[in-house]
């Protein structure tokens, strides 16, 4: 039995709510965490078609990409779509769980599954997420006296990295000092030069722990003034976590490419617009799932052939076009979201197994019914 505690858990690891943007409204919507989980629907929206064909397949929970209530909200009373679309899924007993910018730059989110659906390789975000502040801690202890400073330090938070903890480094070398007046030495006499085998002991930790690792190496330490460096660590600017992707496709033109894309995504009214010359080589893409008309001008002066978003206005698309940089793709923002739905379900059934069966929603959302 899956609840949807642990349910909300794995997903919430995988799509940190902590990383989302601060105007966002992402996790646990409606539900009860204690109750069970057996299937799990998947969509982009949470619209009254959605949430009536959760209801209708039975689905213990919702998962959506766009939230129901991004604005604050006194009441959700069945007068409203978004009443309405909530009553149908607490009458039904089916939680709702938003996973929006959160979703949008992890790794295995949502730019990342349309970058894999267009066959890019070679991945990398545009703007990579600065990490977390990091600290490294050296700190020299007597030979009987490391193993428990190690383990101290540990317990306290440093030597964690990814799924791994307890990670130091030691080395061995020799300590010299000399005890003065007033001095209580746990090794060495008053006045003359001491010469210890030692261990440096290396391990990291997040800046926030700081103070509490450096207490509990104090405490363990069995030198009345132990000898030791707190090193801040650069940000490495690199990593899987971040807003878009840019990556590589086999050499091709923006025609070809324009319709690989086409092909790739589900079919929409306002299927894909393209800027540029249609016979350009396009090795290097960049791309962004949702709006993303806010990196233009991030993106103007790079190395990139071609540029993929939703949502792009005439005159910054205009006044992009105009530097000569990029050509433009611009295709429907549902169609390039739900890329990822398929995605997050498989992995969801991965991590599981076949105590929670996951589907996609077949539902479209996409908001244009037709074009004449």
């Amino acid at each position: 039995m899956t609840t949807l505690a642990e349910v909300v858990e794995l997903l919430h690891g995988w799509f940190p709510p902590s990383t989302a943007e601060g105007w966002d409204a992402v996790g646990l919507v409606h539900g009860d965490p204690t109750a069970t989980v057996k299937k799990v629907l998947f969509a982009v929206d949470p619209t009254e078609e959605v949430a009536q064909e959760a209801a209708d397949w039975g689905a213990d929970l919702l998962v959506v990409h766009h939230p129901l209530f991004l604005k604050p909200v006194h009441g959700f009373t069945t007068t409203t779509a978004k009443g309405r679309t909530l009553a149908t899924l607490a009458k039904a007993g089916c939680a709702l769980l938003t996973a929006h910018t959160n979703a949008d730059q992890a790794a295995g989110g949502v730019s990342e599954s349309l970058a894999l659906a267009l066959g890019m390789t070679d991945l990398e975000p545009i703007i990579a997420t600065a990490t977390a502040p990091m600290d490294k801690i050296v700190v020299f202890a007597p030979h009987d006296a490391a193993a428990p400073v190690r383990a101290a330090i540990a317990d306290a938070g440093a030597g964690a990295i990814g799924n791994y903890d307890h990670c130091t480094f030691s080395s061995e070398g020799q300590g010299r000092f000399r005890p003065l007046e007033g001095a209580d030495p746990t090794i060495g006499t008053i006045g003359d030069v001491a010469v210890v085998d030692e261990h440096r002991i290396e391990a990291i930790l997040p800046r926030s722990l700081r103070r509490q690792v450096v207490a509990a190496m104090l405490a363990s330490h069995p030198y009345e003034q132990p000898a030791y460096d707190i090193i801040e660590l650069a940000d490495p600017g690199v990593g899987t976590v971040g807003t878009g992707r840019i990556g590589l496709v086999e050499p091709t033109t923006l025609r070809d490419f324009a319709q690989v894309v086409a092909e790739a995504l589900p079919a929409t009214e306002q299927g894909v617009r393209v800027s540029g010359d249609p016979e350009r080589v396009v090795r290097r893409v960049a791309l962004c799932g949702g709006a993303g008309d806010f990196l233009l001008d991030r993106l103007a002066g790079s190395d990139a052939d071609v540029y993929l978003t939703s949502d792009l206005r005439h005159h910054p698309a205009a006044e992009f076009v105009e530097k000569g940089g990029p050509a433009l793709i611009d295709v429907a923002h549902w169609a390039a979201e739900s890329t990822w739905l398929p995605v997050v379900s498989a992995r969801l059934h991965e991590a599981l197994g076949d105590t929670v069966e996951p589907r996609v929603s077949t539902v479209r959302t996409d908001p244009w019914t037709f074009r004449i």
